[in-house]
């Protein structure tokens, strides 16, 4: 069996090739090559710019595969682009979209695939409707076997997952944990959100790969833990055998003061993310999450102590915390005095 994958290379995408891989799969992928380190050993490189649809064309005129995944498609533009280029080269068509596209804030505690597609918060998700709409009408009008697979919260081990972080990632978040700063934390905490590791990410993934009940179908991955915000926290801190210490400001404040989260807190972590998967569970029989969330975050706060360069400081973000938990304290402690 053929596979491309554009990107390849990626948290979600990475753990994927290097399952495909260890299956027997012959597997090529499509990116410019600036991550030749993180290649799974046996994959085909075709050094290229997905953009460029002509050298792509090119590169692949003598190529036809089973699987063709896109996973670094964002705007309806970049799918149109792939019908052209992969409707007679494929068998099945992998659209990696976003759970985030589903509606905000939810009818209903618990995601389907029937959920409704609306977020007036994150220009992002609204993007990724958007293609989910120019390939499924492809299916319909034309039958390119597209599959749509919607993701959640997925990390790796190079990844700690937090709700929200400055511009040099989730590293300060940690580190004010390892300092006994105080966190913050959107809301009161007790909202439910779904981590996936992307090992089992992976194993559900290749299940649909070459899956010709997956055709023409959108599919959630993710796993059945859900935790509280408050406890993804916890076990973060007992990753690093620290307590947390907790600060709740509301998202709507939170947004107000840093408008860049609209679409991260509103539109995906604020609200509650837990998932019907029993639509991967029918066209993969033999998928089932087993990455606890307690031991996943601890291999990442382990493979992140051991790598000084990702232990990128971002003072930043540093004084924004800061700086919001004392307007707050101060704001509470205004308000006792004024009774």
């Amino acid at each position: 069996m053929k596979a491309l994958f554009i990107g390849g290379t990626g948290t979600i995408s990475g753990a994927i090739s290097k399952l495909v891989i260890e299956k027997g799969w012959d597997l090529y992928l499509l990116n410019r090559g600036n991550r030749l380190d993180q290649v799974p050993e046996g994959a085909k490189v075709i050094t290229g710019d997905i953009h460029d649809e002509k050298a792509v064309a090119e590169s692949i005129k003598d190529l036809h595969f089973d699987v063709v995944a896109d996973f670094i498609a964002f705007k309806p533009e970049h799918v149109e682009r792939d019908i052209r280029l992969f409707a007679e080269k494929t068998k099945q068509f992998i659209f990696v979209s976003s759970a985030s596209a589903y509606q905000k804030p939810l009818s209903y505690y618990k995601t389907s695939e029937s959920t409704p597609l609306s977020n007036p918060h994150w220009e992002y998700s609204r993007d990724k409707i958007a293609c989910e709409d120019v390939l499924m009408a492809e299916y319909r009008k034309n039958q390119f076997p597209v599959t749509i697979v919607r993701p959640s919260h997925t990390y790796g081990e190079q990844k700690v997952p937090v709700a929200f972080y400055g511009k040099n990632g989730s590293w300060q978040v940690v580190d004010r944990i390892r300092k006994g700063k105080p966190v913050i934390i959107h809301g009161d905490g007790t909202s439910l959100w779904t981590l996936t590791h992307n090992s089992d990410f992976a194993k559900a993934f290749a299940g649909l790969m070459a899956n010709q009940g997956a055709i023409g179908e959108a599919v959630n991955i993710t796993s059945d833990e859900a935790l509280t915000w408050n406890k993804i926290y916890d076990c973060i801190g007992a990753a690093l055998n620290m307590e947390v210490k907790k600060v709740h400001i509301a998202t709507d404040f939170l947004v107000s003061c840093r408008p860049d989260l609209e679409g991260p807190l509103l539109g995906d972590k604020a609200a509650c993310a837990v998932f019907d998967n029993s639509k991967i569970k029918r066209l993969v029989p033999d998928f089932v999450a087993t990455k606890r969330f307690d031991e996943g975050v601890r291999e990442s706060i382990e493979y992140a102590l051991a790598r000084p360069e990702l232990q990128k400081p971002d003072e930043e973000f540093d004084r924004f915390c800061d700086k919001l938990i004392e307007v707050q304290r101060a704001a509470r402690n205004t308000f006792k005095e004024s009774f």
